[in-house]
């Protein structure tokens, strides 16, 4: 019985690295192993389950709907597994932590982070992937992502982060050949920089008379994440609303101008750290969302008043 329980655990490892790599070949590179090998120890695994966990074809490899459930029950083993020997070795971290963050919050306080979070915990390695599309958490092996906005109802664990209010803003060169406009319905003559992912609002908030109303917009340039929309604005490609943090900066040195400050409804932006849920939280998930707590603590761009 040892040494089957041995051999299963070592199965799993090699499935698993199979499925995260998308074929033998590479997972035998990233192993040590000839792809023989890893066929066979698949081959192998499949037999004594009494069901097929891979469908492979000589341009993809996928899943079963048992190598589903499979995978998923294997990658929290290894994880339990994985803890189990950090906490043995005095709580030293090891292995990979992978992290999704948006792209201009990724830029400008998750990057800056990742150095002293290393030095920390020398013998993680710290897989970062920057994009402002929402991945899927489970498909993609994400630990923890950093998400801005409101949170859709899901299985995924959530922790604040911070928050930022949102800014409508235009480069002076643009304010010099067309004008400032003076109320939120002016924007209908202007060209209006918006977003083409499905959580992009179809209009912009604004406060008139007392009451939130939302202002239809239009525009040449629809773009599908904040720096791209950052770099257009200082262009002087047209008028952006974007989160506050992105660009306080900017507005602080005059490189963009702040407008219809007087009808902003101060809606907030988000700012989440968030994780699949369904068992205990990996010690290196953990130990990275409470670094980006203490380190975002004191930021005024995310804590300060402006964003209350």
């Amino acid at each position: 019985m040892p040494r089957v329980l041995m051999e299963r655990s070592g199965e799993m490892e090699v499935f698993a690295r199979v499925v995260s790599d998308g074929g033998f070949s590479a997972a035998a590179r990233n192993l040590d192993l000839t792809p023989s090998a890893v066929s066979k120890l698949i081959a192998r695994l499949e037999a004594r389950l009494g069901t097929r966990l891979l469908l492979r074809t000589t341009r993809a490899l996928t899943l079963t709907e048992e190598g589903e459930a499979y995978h998923h029950a294997a990658l929290k083993i290894l994880q339990e597994l994985d803890d189990a020997d950090q906490e043995a070795a005095g709580g030293a971290m090891r292995g990979r932590l992978r992290i999704n963050a948006t792209i201009p919050f990724g830029t400008m306080f998750v990057v800056p982070a990742i150095p002293d979070f290393i030095a920390r915990n020398p013998d993680l390695i710290v897989d970062l992937s920057l994009t402002d599309s929402i991945v899927d958490m489970v498909a993609e092996q994400t630990d923890v992502a950093i998400r801005m906005g409101n949170l859709p109802d899901s299985g995924l664990i959530a922790r604040k982060l911070g928050q930022s209010r949102r800014v409508v803003c235009a480069a002076p060169s643009y304010l010099e050949r067309r004008g400032y406009p003076a109320t939120p319905g002016d924007l209908e003559q202007h060209d209006c920089l918006t977003f083409n992912f499905r959580r992009a609002r179809p209009s912009w908030p604004f406060r008139v008379a007392g009451r939130e109303v939302g202002q239809p917009v239009k525009g040449s340039i629809v773009v599908n994440n904040g720096e791209t929309m950052k770099q257009m604005v200082h262009a002087g490609a047209g008028i952006a609303r974007i989160g506050l943090f992105h660009v306080a900066d900017d507005i602080r040195s005059g490189r963009l101008v702040p407008l219809l400050e007087e009808h902003n409804p101060g809606d907030l932006e988000l700012v989440h750290a968030v994780y699949v849920g369904g068992g205990p939280l990996p010690h290196r998930v953990r130990a990275f969302i409470e670094h980006m707590v203490v380190t975002l603590a004191g930021s005024p761009l995310l804590h300060g008043e402006a964003n209350r």
